[in-house]
């Protein structure tokens, strides 16, 4: 086959150092359009981009030519960096060093979209931790407690 044809959706999961509760409306929407201008400008269109005050979800479709840790390298380096530019507030911003990266089926690409999109409300009712740990779990990822949170 002459071509390398590729969809492959992926939805990216990290928080801010210690959890700390720093993306705050004044800044999220342009943290969000910020980090899906990153992933674009690698060529992994973003679909979604959306979290809370302690963490963000990307789904965006991976460029074939780029690896799942490169883009989360540029992703949060890049956006890290951009933050502590906006303000006394966040010239301490530091994302966790560790993050998810789960795989999407493309007939659940909308249903993901929508979770992220609704992030304010689910969590009024689970913590980050526990959506994280809920993810694991649904994706049978094998961890450690205690290297998990940072």
């Amino acid at each position: 086959m002459p071509q390398a044809l590729t969809k492959v959706y992926t939805h990216l999961v990290f928080s801010t150092k210690h959890r700390k509760k720093l993306i705050d409306k004044p800044i999220e929407t342009d943290l969000y359009d910020y980090l899906g201008g990153i992933c674009k400008a690698m060529q992994c269109n973003p679909v979604q981009v959306g979290g809370h005050k302690d963490h963000v979800h990307i789904l965006c479709l991976l460029s074939r030519k780029i690896t799942q840790a490169a883009l989360l390298q540029q992703v949060k380096q890049g956006s890290s960096k951009w933050i502590k530019t906006k303000g006394e507030h966040y010239r301490r911003f530091y994302w966790q060093h560790g993050y998810g990266i789960f795989s999407v089926n493309p007939s659940q690409v909308d249903v993901v979209a929508k979770y992220i999109r609704n992030q304010e409300q689910h969590h009024q009712k689970m913590s980050f931790q526990d959506e994280f740990r809920m993810f694991l779990k649904k994706y049978r990822v094998d961890y450690d407690e205690r290297y998990v949170w940072d």
